[in-house]
């Protein structure tokens, strides 16, 4: 299948946020968060990391403390000793990359976000693409990091890839995580110059910005807490990641 088709089948789906989840009791990124996304048939986000004994970790945070309460960094803990605290109120782990995609099976598509720490954007990328072969399954891969961006531009063209983007700093979760330079080079999308990527994800509330509605190919939106703002994000093309609410239970 080209590319052309697999972006257009991306885009029909709705992806819940860091899967299906319904904190506390469900937490995010949860085995459980996943299987019921793959259930109420809809299409899944989730990140991945790499953790110090070389294993991919589904997790938002590199900290453990807000999902897991302890003050330990994913980078610098093996996942066996990750996998020995329970995510939020829940009794769930920190699953590995590899339970999730035999978990979901190509049952729904993914989009799969490379959080990379440090400099291990290459080996972090290296890591998810091993584990990938052989899946059957639709998905993409999407980067806050240009250099992810771009390292799949030219390592791995074939597959469909995305540069995560936004005003940054006018969002509480990720300000801390991008400096004012960073923030304007995302936010008017100039990092697309040498990742040339195949769509772009663009924080919702920053939709109207000129660089993101002047984008030419495929466009999703972030993060999405109202079936209105999903109904929105739909009407203009895009897909929606949506989390807190059911959009089953509008229609």
């Amino acid at each position: 299948m080209e590319k052309k088709q697999m972006l257009d089948q991306l885009l029909r789906w709705r992806y819940a946020h860091r899967g299906f989840h319904h904190k506390p009791d469900v937490a995010e990124n949860s085995m459980t968060a996943f299987r019921r996304a793959v259930t109420e048939e809809f299409g899944i986000e989730l990140d991945v990391h790499l953790t110090k004994d070389k294993k991919l970790a589904v997790i938002h945070d590199s900290s453990l403390q807000r999902t897991c309460g302890t003050d330990l960094y994913i980078e610098e803990v093996t996942l066996e000793k990750a996998q020995s605290y329970f995510l939020e109120k829940s009794k769930d782990v920190i699953p590995s990359f590899e339970e999730v995609l035999c978990a979901v099976g190509g049952k729904v598509p993914m989009i799969i976000e490379i959080k990379p720490s440090g400099h291990n954007n290459k080996e972090l990328t290296d890591a998810v693409m091993t584990a990938l072969e052989g899946y059957k399954g639709l998905y993409c891969i999407e980067s806050f990091s240009p250099s992810v961006v771009g390292y799949l531009r030219s390592k791995y063209p074939e597959i469909i890839r995305g540069q995560l983007a936004g005003c940054l700093r006018r969002d509480k979760a990720q300000k801390k995580s991008v400096n004012l330079l960073e923030d304007f080079l995302l936010k008017n999308l100039i990092v697309n110059l040498d990742g040339k990527p195949d769509f772009v994800a663009y924080r919702f509330e920053d939709r109207d910005m000129k660089p993101f509605v002047k984008f030419k190919g495929a466009k999703f939106m972030w993060t999405i807490r109202d079936y209105a703002d999903l109904k929105v994000c739909e009407k203009s093309g895009a897909a929606g990641i949506f989390e807190q609410f059911n959009p089953k239970d509008y229609q």
